[in-house]
């Protein structure tokens, strides 16, 4: 019998057993739950994984591999360790040369801390901080897109009092926009309607018993910076008038606030036009902020819009996907990092984009791109004047060469160039080997440009 008590489980061990068995279950649902399982790529992953990090290292001596990689249950490509990389695109950030709290090197330099691969820089109505950023990106090794956030108004039937501020972001090829002039008088006139708006800001605090000047918000803003509300707010920070930003614009300079003010916005079609016209790719910001996103889309679709931002650092936005595939948009994301600090906003690199997403946004960007680059080196061929040689180099990242723009002749600028913004195949083109040799045959100094 002493026998048989020993063989029989001890019915306290046998509970405990089968508690710490559910237990361990409840666990791996949750940890799936919350990461999801990672698996092999499919082939449709793996081809576009391998067609983004292609284009994301075309200008450097090697890139990711696709067998190095993994994605979990979201599309989301994942490392497997050493020698395998994260493709991490940032669409979204400001620096200094608008509302941002960081000059733009310094703004690359934490994306490459955040591991970001390609970050593009699109501050409010300016493209002033690309170069800066530009020169950083060499040092780390990232890939800059050329952007810019367009301050906008969506009048529904030319109804002033319905009207709504929406911003696009527009996405250029590495060598810049085509028709850099006309983009730029268009970004200057909203940048001068910025001046204008923030000095009714302040007139309006100054009636609520809130007194702040003009130097005040121009000192924060920055010498040649346009100020926003941001800067406003920040003046209204340091004057002691509220506790912080998040108060400022809750109380006061929220859109139709107290202190709220327009500048000079243009129509938000006219913006999207303009930048089709001039080699960009036009994007929907934030749409979760707008009042009647489905009559904005709709119309803005029939402007020529490419997508609306439907990624977050907290996820997907289901009801903006959704309207994103009705109107056969492409759906990307970004941090809209400004460096403010504190915990409500999203870092540099947060977003999760799926490789898919990636691939289709590169898919539709790049040829809108392939078509700008050789525009503008038509023209420069054309008219081989230093000053559009010097509006190529601008984007290009070779360092400024003393003397005139040669290094050992002007194929090799031509040539560094190309291989920088396109790919081999691309740049062996008929098209473009048409290019290059014309103006390889063009000599660009300091004196002016002649036919060698």
């Amino acid at each position: 019998m002493a026998g048989d008590l020993h063989a029989l489980p001890n019915s306290n061990s046998v509970g405990a057993s089968k508690d710490s068995s559910k237990k361990a279950k409840e666990k791996r649902k949750k940890k799936k739950k919350r990461g999801g399982s990672k698996k092999k790529m499919t082939v449709e992953q793996t081809l576009a994984f391998k067609s983004v990090s292609e284009w994301v290292s075309q200008d450097q001596s090697s890139f990711v591999t696709a067998a190095s990689c993994v994605v979990d249950d979201f599309g989301v490509q994942k490392s497997l360790g050493r020698g395998g990389e994260k493709l991490v695109f940032e669409l979204h950030s400001h620096s200094k040369c608008s509302d941002g709290f960081l000059s733009p090197s310094k703004l690359v330099e934490r994306a490459h801390g955040n591991g970001v691969k390609v970050l593009a820089l699109t501050d409010h109505d300016t493209m002033y901080g690309i170069s800066e950023a530009l020169d950083a990106a060499r040092r780390f090794g990232m890939k800059i897109i050329p952007g810019v956030e367009v301050s906008t108004i969506f009048s529904p039937r030319g109804d002033s009092e319905s009207d709504e501020p929406v911003h696009v972001l527009a996405y250029y090829s590495s060598c810049g926009p085509t028709g850099c002039e006309k983009l730029e008088n268009f970004l200057a006139n909203i940048r001068d309607g910025r001046y204008i708006r923030a000095k009714n800001m302040i007139e309006k605090l100054n009636k609520l018993k809130l007194s702040l000047t003009w130097e005040q918000v121009a000192r924060i803003a920055g010498k040649g910076v346009a100020p926003g509300r941001v800067h406003v707010a920040r003046a209204m920070v340091e004057a002691g008038h509220v506790v912080n930003l998040k108060e400022a614009f809750s109380r006061y300079l929220f859109d139709g606030g107290p202190a709220y003010s327009t500048g000079s916005e243009p129509l938000a079609e006219e913006a999207v036009k303009v930048i089709c016209e001039t080699g960009g790719v036009a994007v929907l910001a934030h749409p979760w902020a707008l009042k009647n996103p489905v009559a904005i889309i709709r119309r803005l679709k029939e402007a020529g819009l490419h997508g609306i931002e439907v990624f977050r650092s907290d996820g997907r936005l289901s009801v903006y996907s959704d309207l994103a595939d009705t109107y056969g948009l492409l759906k990307i994301g970004g941090s809209d990092y400004h460096g403010r600090g504190g915990h409500g906003e999203s870092e540099l690199g947060s977003v999760n984009l799926p490789v898919l997403v990636l691939h289709e946004f590169l898919k539709v960007a790049r040829p809108i791109w392939h078509s700008a680059i050789r525009d503008i080196l038509e023209k420069c061929a054309e008219d081989p004047s230093e000053s559009n040689l010097a509006r190529i180099m601008k984007f290009a990242r070779i360092p400024s060469l003393k003397g005139g723009f040669s290094l050992n002749s002007n194929k090799d600028v031509i040539d560094r160039c190309l291989s920088l913004w396109l790919t081999n195949e691309e740049r062996n083109s008929a098209e473009f080997e048409a290019i290059s040799l014309k103006l390889s045959q063009i000599s660009f100094n300091q004196g002016g440009s002649t036919l060698l």
